[in-house]
């Protein structure tokens, strides 16, 4: 007969009583309690893990873009650059999550989908929040967070000050001018629209990218960022039709056709347009 493997016997821990566990030191009690179903569909379970997890994601994407915006604006380029590297990574993982919520058909979800009465990811804080750093502003999308008078707060503090892409453009032309006289103002109320003048700083670190080299290494990390960003909308769009087709969504969007417009913001269009001018 084998005899049970023992870590004890090579110096691991067995006994907690007196010392935090792994599953207190990450709540784990509140965490996988946080599950309540309010059907007694099965997929149900699913459809709130995906959307929980998804959050959590997105709580670091904000944790990693704070720390981004303070290291550019204080010079450390090195970990504003990992800090990007991280946010794109989290997308990738984000994008793989909707292949496991493809599992559930339209039968499966139409057992509990009115159970959620009107709440939609629609109505995301920290979505929202994301959209706001990274420069895609709309007043307009103010109004779904009133429920929550310090969210509303937090976001209406974002568009009074510059985006984090602002902030990129302000160190665009501080780079190449040594000083932002010539920098083109915020865009802080409304989204990011291309600005020729911002275009051609881009163009200038493309077309000499060993002079440039460290800008030509961020415009290349926000593409890496918008791309998988990018992604990630597009296969929410994917599921969204794939398991409810053109109906519309719970918060009361047109559901697809509101998630395909969606398709159509570009984040950092300066960078995206001069692919056609090198």
């Amino acid at each position: 007969m084998t005899t049970p493997y023992d870590p004890a016997k090579e110096g691991a821990r067995m006994d907690f009583a007196e010392a935090m566990s792994y599953g207190e030191y990450l709540q784990l009690d509140t965490v996988l309690s946080s599950q309540t179903c309010k059907s007694v569909a099965h997929d149900e379970l699913l459809f709130i893990i995906q959307h929980q997890t998804s959050e959590l994601w997105m709580k670091l994407i904000l944790h990693e873009l704070d720390a981004a915006r303070e290291a550019l604006k204080t010079g450390d380029t090195p970990t504003m650059l990992k800090m990007l590297a991280r946010v794109s990574r989290i997308f990738e993982q984000l994008n793989n999550q909707w292949d496991v919520l493809r599992t559930m058909t339209p039968s499966d979800y139409t057992t509990f989908r009115e159970t959620l009465g009107q709440s939609s990811g629609f109505q995301s804080f920290q979505y929202r929040m994301i959209e706001f750093v990274l420069g895609n502003r709309n007043p307009n999308m103010l109004k779904p967070h009133d429920k929550s008078p310090e969210q509303a707060a937090q976001l209406s503090a974002e568009l009074d000050k510059p985006s984090f892409y602002d902030e990129v453009v302000q160190h665009l032309f501080v780079s190449q001018d040594g000083n932002a006289a010539n920098c083109p103002a915020p865009q802080l109320l409304s989204p990011h629209s291309a600005d020729a003048a911002i275009q051609e700083r881009w163009k200038r670190v493309y077309q000499d990218v060993n002079t440039h080299w460290q800008l030509y290494e961020l415009g290349e990390k926000l593409m890496d960022l918008e791309d998988y960003f990018r992604r990630w909308r597009f296969n929410h769009v994917t599921t969204v039709e794939r398991v409810i087709g053109f109906k519309r969504g719970t918060g009361g969007t047109a559901g697809v056709d509101y998630l395909r417009r969606m398709l159509s913001v570009v984040l950092f269009p300066e960078l995206w347009n001069l692919r056609g001018e090198l």
